[in-house]
């Protein structure tokens, strides 16, 4: 089967990513995301905008200031944008059936929340038997009562390297290695 891929970015929304809720590295990870849409739009695979949708909750109410997704981020026309509506993007979403009809069958997945929403997805992903690559500098979260926001980003790598693969598989890499490795791919 023809390995079909596309970029998710899980819930880079201004809401996310306030004074009182500050995150590790955004400048970094924005740079980072920003860098893999392009090089993902100029090979034509999809680039897909999660956001998540609170309508009715009081937070993350569609079209509000906090449901956006942050300034830095360059999100073209063409890209896709997707509401969710739990941690797990696919759950009750238009994602699964937007895969299907894109043929897509490998995922490189960055965003916010490493122990929330991102955490979800992969586990989801790895259960409909996704490829998966996380990118390692490419998600971030806060810091949590108990442990520093780089320990946690730290910790889930190092979860997600050592996880039980499906059909799919979860790999961890670096923006830099990614990068370097679609260079080798193209110049092939």
């Amino acid at each position: 089967m023809e390995i079909r891929k596309a970029l998710l970015v899980i819930d880079m929304q201004k809401g996310s990513f306030t004074s009182s809720t500050p995150r590790f590295d955004t400048d970094g990870v924005v740079k980072r995301i920003n860098e893999l849409a392009s090089i993902y739009r100029g090979l034509n695979y999809p680039v897909i905008y999660i956001q998540h949708d609170g309508t009715g909750s009081g937070e993350f109410e569609k079209n509000t200031w906090e449901w956006e997704n942050l300034d830095g981020l360059i999100v073209e026309p063409d890209d896709i944008l997707i509401d969710k509506y739990a941690n797990d993007v696919f759950y009750k979403s238009k994602l699964q059936s937007k895969l299907v009809e894109l043929n897509v069958n490998e995922l490189l997945i960055t965003g916010c929340a490493t122990d929330f929403c991102v955490e979800s997805t992969i586990q989801s992903a790895l259960t409909k038997d996704f490829i998966i690559t996380v990118v390692s500098n490419g998600h971030t979260t806060g810091d949590r009562p108990h442990l520093k926001a780089e320990k946690v980003i730290e910790h889930y790598n190092w979860v997600w390297q050592n996880m039980i693969p499906t059909k799919g598989r979860v790999e961890v890499k670096s923006f830099e290695e990614i990068k370097q490795q679609v260079c080798n791919n193209v110049q092939k």
